[in-house]
């Protein structure tokens, strides 16, 4: 069974190292020591903790598009038609092709808080 640092376990859920480690003095995600005496979290105890994170992610209950990405708008290639969007979303980086009049409407430029769902093939960005 693979086992994950606390940073490395933060990377893979998306959120701070600190808050990892409060997880862990709480008892709330359950670690023990390796062989050089740092603190590792089980595989198994990771993979629970990311289903249990992952319930309902909130927003829109009118949409069936269910695996939706907050984060952060970090790149946007403009054309004359079509316009490529980047969001970042703690460790993941998506990216989306939509109508350049699309991106004119949501305001969408780097720095922009937006959310990115995933359905099938299509990311659908929207503003959060």
């Amino acid at each position: 069974m693979p086992t994950y640092r606390l940073s490395a376990a933060a990377a893979l859920l998306g959120v701070s190292d600190d808050t990892v480690r409060r997880w862990a003095d709480s008892g709330r995600l359950p670690t023990g020591l390796d062989e050089e005496g740092r603190r590792v979290v089980q595989g198994a105890d990771l993979a629970a903790c990311a289903v249990a994170l992952a319930g309902d992610p909130g927003g829109p209950e009118a949409t069936s598009a269910r695996n939706r990405f907050p984060g952060i708008v970090t790149r946007v290639l403009r054309g004359d038609v079509a316009s490529q969007v980047e969001v970042q979303s703690g460790p993941h980086r998506l990216v989306s092709l939509l109508t350049t009049e699309a991106v004119d409407e949501l305001g969408l430029a780097p720095g922009t808080p937006a959310i990115a769902s995933v359905k099938s093939t299509n990311v659908v960005v929207e503003l959060t």
